[in-house]
């Protein structure tokens, strides 16, 4: 099993921050009017900033200040959403989810401080627990827990057969968030033919993108491209993404396999462009610089890498391709 020092390892948190930081806004419009298009359109700091006016004529609405905690942490201020969850935790003790708040925020203050890190870990170990007890049906408290004792050595309470448990707990709830849990913990713990079943069940069970992402992922760590272009293909069967076939190209590119294919799917990626893919097309013409590197196909391989760095000028990595190719 994998054992990381817990003060270097809080990745969990890093995925946390993106659930706990989730505004429930369902609230008194008349109230709170203004305060959903601020959160929509990213404007966290005048969000505080209404909030703690309204907060101000009426500190005992439990969810104004909760998305007021919701508008210190998408800021990154750990220390002021910490104090705003722990009064919530105070206010109402079997809320599940400001327990789940109070033990996220802790753990990116951790991140934070990875000095007093390990102060940190039995605050957070029992709000995610109480938040799991107070509530039987929140999937990602069990997450939280699932990562959470995988990640952190056994001196400190890190446990696989905890894992497990929670794993199991999302099974109940949710076939899929089970399977891909137990495929997490299987990956993690240096068991890949397990991890693929789990990966491969959750694919048969919901076939989401998240689903296919975490089965090429592993086969990408295991160095086995060829299947991970398989798996992003049947994706793409399902789901029809434009951004499959920079996945392709990628892998193609990286690992030197099936550069044919690679090829062929970066050119439809920037013919079928749009900003809803994502990646830029800068970076599908440095796969193709890549893939003409291989084939030692210099002039192209140039053509191509030019054009990377004429869209994305400051990128460090598509120089070093051009240095690379300027020595064929």
């Amino acid at each position: 099993m994998k054992v990381y020092f817990c003060t270097t390892n809080f990745n969990v948190m890093k995925k946390i921050i993106f659930l706990f930081l989730c505004p429930f806004l369902v609230f008194c419009q008349t109230s709170f009017d203004g305060v959903e298009s601020l959160f929509e359109n990213k404007q966290y700091g005048k969000a505080e900033v209404f909030l703690s006016e309204f907060i101000n004529k009426n500190p005992d609405n439990l969810k104004a200040i909760e998305l007021l905690g919701d508008a210190y942490g998408h800021q990154k201020k750990w220390d002021k959403a910490i104090d705003v969850y722990e009064l919530l935790v105070k206010a109402d003790d079997n809320n599940a989810n400001y327990h789940y708040k109070y033990g996220g925020v802790l753990g990116m203050k951790a991140l934070e401080n990875k000095l007093k890190a390990i102060g940190f870990i039995g605050d957070i170990k029992y709000s995610f627990e109480k938040a799991a007890e107070l509530d039987k049906n929140h999937i990602d408290t069990r997450w939280a827990l699932v990562e959470l004792y995988m990640e952190l050595p056994s001196f400190v309470g890190g446990s696989m057969k905890k894992s497990m448990k929670y794993a199991q707990e999302l099974e109940n709830l949710s076939k899929v968030d089970g399977y891909l849990a137990k495929g997490y913990i299987y990956e993690y713990d240096d068991e890949p033919e397990l991890a693929e079943k789990y990966y491969k069940m959750a694919i048969t069970e919901g076939g989401s993108l998240t689903c296919y992402d975490k089965l090429t992922k592993l086969y990408e760590s295991e160095n086995k491209p060829k299947e991970a272009i398989k798996n992003i293909e049947s994706a793409n069967k399902k789901h029809q993404r434009n951004a499959l076939h920079y996945q392709i190209g990628k892998v193609a590119a990286e690992y030197n396999v099936e550069l044919h294919k690679g090829e062929k799917c970066l050119h439809i990626y920037i013919k079928n462009y749009s900003a809803e893919d994502g990646v830029p097309k800068a970076w599908a013409y440095y796969r193709l610089a890549q893939i003409q590197t291989h084939r030692k196909y210099k002039a192209q391989a140039l053509k191509y890498i030019n054009l990377a760095i004429t869209e994305l000028p400051s990128i460090k990595l598509f120089k070093k391709q051009k240095v690379e190719i300027l020595a064929l």
